[in-house]
């Protein structure tokens, strides 16, 4: 057990200069052995009447946002953006600003669990010297073949060390997932970028210094890769001296849509062939030669099968072809199709026909993360069925789980529930009881993110190379410890190979020996000559970026190549085309906090429950009205839900949101909604994403209904009850 120091033992020691630096922030390294009182024990170090603030990242997704967090006596009361970080510049999204409603969550998980792989969560608790001996035989009494690690979406200081320790004891490497990188199709917009643009990692879109922006399926104002990063872009693009235009390719409106300048209802799948055809009708209208790219498009043909008048398509190509800056972006729905990759291929060509490849309002690849020798991306859901199989073929003796929930994030058709049971170890780390926690054998809670220490890497959205930095806001509220320290503690029991690969005494000093490398780098938002004080500049600032832009401009161009976007196919014998999207609200996993239940959906206003989106004229062909509990059915599932009459989507297309639908996961999120995902079956696109809007259902009126909460007025949208007494 380390000796724990008060802080004014502390800065007797530390000397009041380096107290002052880290101001902000607290004390820099050193602070981990500060006692940090709760509220009632009044912490000595907080000042009666005055705030303390630190600077963290939001853990809420993967963006890497910057926070500040003020605290008052203890507690954590407020969180801001850091203006400070080069991804949000001090804003935040609704979820950011929830963060408080995660850490002051009544259903977390409190202490370690004998889990036992109840339905419900359990009573059996242990002390943590009982729960990391039980980790530490784990590692050490498994073959390495055998152990899995399986976490989420953020490329972080865990799956560093989680990296190395794998790869120091020949175990596979860690698998990083989220529901939100199937949604917005990160392997087919990696593997797209390395084919048009010659390079593998993500696009950075100009889109601030664009003037003119068609968005083929990319939700960037919602859940889209970086969201506040995008927002704020789609912000600068429209107070330009010439006024910004947006015009958005998607069958159902989305956020995004509804703030562009024009929606093109366009049929699911066809969005590749739309920019194909675009890009041979903006060469004619330059009076340019056809790039081979284009030459085979045939436009009649392409209207027709997309549902976009051919005379439109001729407006929008010389609406491109006049812009002095125009961009193109592909991503979300329209990526998520059997065709997704030639779709995204077709987008970014229209970039190269642009010539905006490493220009003001063009395409970029994202810098290169600090300390990152190889871009890794999350797991494709072709991958994860591999991760899955392994499961099922016994090959996974030992499975750990971090950050992730994939009882709920993964499609049911994929079956991940029952390959749980041909794994005779597993271990959740969650923060809550979510549906894959209460299926384990043991959860060994994770400090909530203002908690913990920690840095994440920033994989786009913004053009400076950023490493965002974490710190303790608060004291651990309940009996949690570090996943990473788990992780340290256990290796340290087991000897051997497992305590030479991990030497470190804890988290702390493990961050810190990531950083050391950054240190000989003077380009930077601060300079320090050694690693404590680098440690507490970094703790200050919130993370470490460099001072100039850092973007990667392409070299490839396929324009004199033959591209073709295929017709897509469809799984499922259904009339209605299913688009599920990410609820720009919950996200993937907001729904255990209230005020996200509460907020009102941007383009529906329902609140605290899920819905089908129906054309009103579809509605009135089947009878169906609002509230109308509709069963939707697919070839592997079916889900009933209440019926939204909404009038921005195209006749042949129903849409749901994801993030409800829980069967766990504490009071505020457990048997509310429906999961779209599990309407969806296992049909890919060519770089492993599942064709998630790529389902054609059919729905069924079952005579119940249910009346959804919502903001909007049905007399003042629809006149529904007008002329009724």
């Amino acid at each position: 057990m380390k000796k724990k120091i008060s802080r004014r033992d502390f800065l007797k020691l530390a000397g009041a200069s380096a107290a002052t630096g880290a101001a902000l922030t607290g004390c820099g390294p050193s602070s981990r052995f500060v006692v940090r009182e709760p509220y009632t024990q009044m912490p000595e170090y907080a000042l009666i009447g005055e705030s303390t603030f630190y600077a963290t990242t939001c853990r809420e997704c993967a963006a890497g946002c910057g926070l500040i967090v003020r605290t008052f006596q203890g507690r954590a009361i407020k969180v801001e953006g850091n203006k400070n970080n080069p991804v949000n510049l001090g804003k935040t999204c609704a979820r950011g600003q929830a963060t408080l409603q995660g850490l002051y969550n009544p259903d977390r998980v409190t202490d370690p669990l004998n889990q036992g792989r109840r339905k419900t969560l359990g009573t059996d608790g242990m002390n943590w010297d009982d729960a990391i001996k039980v980790v530490s035989d784990a590692l050490a009494n498994t073959d390495p073949a055998g152990i899995g690690f399986l976490l989420g979406m953020a490329p972080d200081h865990l799956f560093d060390l989680v990296s190395d320790l794998t790869a120091g004891i020949g175990a596979p490497a860690p698998v990083r997932y989220g529901a939100l990188s199937a949604f917005e199709a990160r392997a087919t917009l990696v593997k797209a970028a390395e084919n048009v643009l010659g390079q593998s990692g993500l696009p950075f879109f100009d889109l601030a210094n664009a003037e003119l922006t068609f968005s083929f399926g990319a939700n960037f104002l919602e859940t889209w890769l970086s969201p506040v990063a995008y927002t704020r872009g789609f912000s600068k693009m429209r107070k330009q001296g010439k006024r910004g235009y947006l015009v958005q390719f998607e069958p159902r409106m989305s956020q995004t849509g509804a703030k562009a300048d024009e929606w093109i209802p366009v049929r699911p799948g066809t969005e590749g062939m739309v920019a194909l055809a675009l890009g041979k009708l903006i060469a004619e209208s330059k009076k340019q030669t056809v790039p081979r790219a284009f030459v085979n498009v045939d436009v009649k043909a392409v209207a027709k099968e997309s549902d976009v008048d051919e005379e439109k398509l001729h407006y929008l190509a010389d609406l491109f072809a006049d812009a002095d800056r125009a961009l193109a972006i592909p991503g979300g729905a329209a990526l998520g199709q059997s065709n997704g990759l030639g779709t995204a291929e077709a987008v970014l060509a229209l970039d190269a026909l642009a010539n905006n490849f490493g220009q003001p309002g063009g395409v970029f690849l994202s810098p290169a993360a600090p300390t990152e020798d190889n871009v890794h991306r999350p797991a494709s859901l072709q991958e994860m069925a591999v991760f899955i199989n392994k499961m099922n073929t016994g090959e996974i003796k030992t499975l750990l789980i971090h950050g992730v929930n994939p009882v709920f994030e993964l499609p049911k058709s994929l079956g991940f529930e029952a390959a749980l049971k041909n794994v005779p170890l597993v271990i959740s780390f969650s923060t809550f009881p979510d549906e894959t926690a209460i299926l384990s054998d043991y959860i060994f809670p994770d400090h909530h993110g203002l908690e913990s220490w920690g840095y994440q890497r920033v994989a786009t959205g913004t053009s400076q190379s950023t490493l965002s930095g974490a710190q303790p806001v608060v004291s651990p509220f309940y009996n949690t410890q570090s996943t990473a320290d788990v992780l340290l503690a256990a290796s340290a029991i087991a000897g051997g190979k497992l305590a030479s690969v991990l030497p470190f005494k804890d988290e702390v000093e493990y961050i810190q020996a990531q950083l050391i490398p950054l240190i000989e780098n003077k380009d930077a938002n601060f300079n320090a000559g050694e690693i404590n004080s680098f440690s507490a500049y970094f703790q200050q600032f919130g993370g470490w970026w460099t001072n100039e832009a850092a973007l990667l401009a392409p070299t490839q161009n396929t324009l004199n190549e033959t591209l073709s976007v295929e017709s897509p196919t469809y799984e499922g014998e259904g009339d209605f085309f299913l688009v599920p999207f990410v609820s720009p609200v919950l996200g993937e996993a907001g729904a255990n906090k209230p005020s996200l239940q509460e907020v009102p959906d941007p383009t529906t206003t329902v609140m605290w429950n899920s819905w089908v989106e129906i054309n009103p004229e579809t509605a009135h062909e089947f009878g169906i009205k609002s509230g109308d509990i509709i069963k939707i059915v697919s070839n592997v599932g079916v889900i009933e839900t209440s019926a939204y009459l909404y009038p921005a989507i195209r006749p042949d297309t129903i849409a749901i949101p994801f993030g409800q639908g829980h069967k766990a996961y504490g009071r505020y999120a457990a048997g509310r909604g429906v999961n779209p995902f599990d309407l969806l079956g296992l049909k890919f696109n060519a770089a492993g994403d599942i064709a998630f809007a790529g389902m054609k259902v059919q729905i069924i009126k079952t005579g119940k209904k249910f009346e959804l909460a919502r903001m909007e007025s049905e007399i003042g949208v629809y006149g529904e009850g007008l002329g009724e007494e």
